[in-house]
């Protein structure tokens, strides 16, 4: 069954046009540096992208910082809302479930296919934007033997550098776990996969806004966005793992939840179509 639900990921051409869409926007923004060599002020724009003039390689960083806030949940939460509801909306779904097919076991699938559509995607996205970066923006470090600086400030070796932004891949990827796990229990609630979608991208949005308030200060501990862009802790020196360890322990208790909700409302649901 997973692996049923992974050839069909595959061969749809939305989901090769939103990884198409997901990487253009940095390597638009790579270009542009390259071309104007004009970078933000450190302090302002996207994490790591006034470092990247001085060092290509780190744009695979730069590129997740600047997908991270909008589109890439966008992107998940497009393939989670149609995961379930995709199928009741085209007629399928009855005839999946006639199958000696379970329900644990369909929404274990289409769990299983978001998720690799996430990893897919923010592997694209930091290996696209590793190359574009090195390719427009200066040469591999690692072949200089040179050092890179830190948020903090102090240096870094290549090989820190890669074990780091492999830790800021999967922090990334848990966090989006999140949105597909909100995505897929939207999408047994309803046969309309723009619903879902809409439903999982406003509840992020209101999370976002309710982060620039003070009155909702007492929420934003707890608000699932609070600590996507933990990620930068990673390259401090030393590192800073309190609220990296948080964003994991917050995220995993929404995927939890959602996950949860999804089952218990799937696996009663009444399906009609």
């Amino acid at each position: 069954m997973i692996a049923v639900e992974l050839r069909k990921l595959a061969r749809r051409p939305r989901t090769w046009l939103t990884l198409l869409l997901l990487n253009a926007l940095p390597t638009l923004v790579a270009v542009l540096l390259a071309t104007t060599d004009i970078a933000p002020r450190p302090g302002s724009g996207p994490a790591f992208l006034s470092a990247v003039l001085s060092n290509g390689s780190l744009f695979a960083v730069a590129a997740l910082a600047i997908v991270l806030p909008l589109f890439l949940p966008i992107a998940v939460a497009v393939i989670g809302g149609d995961s379930i509801a995709g199928e009741a909306q085209s007629g399928t779904l009855r005839y999946l479930l006639a199958r000696p097919v379970g329900r644990t076991r369909l929404l274990t699938a289409k769990l299983v296919t978001v998720l690799a559509f996430t990893v897919l995607a923010v592997v694209l996205v930091a290996g696209i934007g590793f190359v574009v970066g090195v390719l427009l923006l200066g040469n591999d470090p690692a072949t200089a033997g040179s050092t890179i600086a830190s948020v903090s400030g102090s240096a870094l070796t290549p090989t820190q550098v890669a074990l780091r932004t492999l830790l800021a891949m999967g922090y990334v990827a848990l966090s989006m776990l999140g949105v597909a796990a909100l995505a897929l229990l939207l999408s047994t609630v309803t046969d309309s996969p723009l619903a879902a979608t809409l439903g999982a991208i406003a509840f992020l949005i209101g999370s976002s806004v309710l982060l620039t308030l003070d009155a909702a200060r007492p929420l934003q501990p707890y608000l699932p966005t609070r600590y996507w862009l933990s990620f930068i802790d990673l390259f401090r020196d030393p590192i800073l793992w309190r609220n990296v360890e948080r964003g994991v322990l917050l995220q995993l208790v929404y995927v939890a939840v959602f996950l949860l909700a999804a089952w218990a409302n799937f696996s009663t649901k009444d399906v009609k179509s």
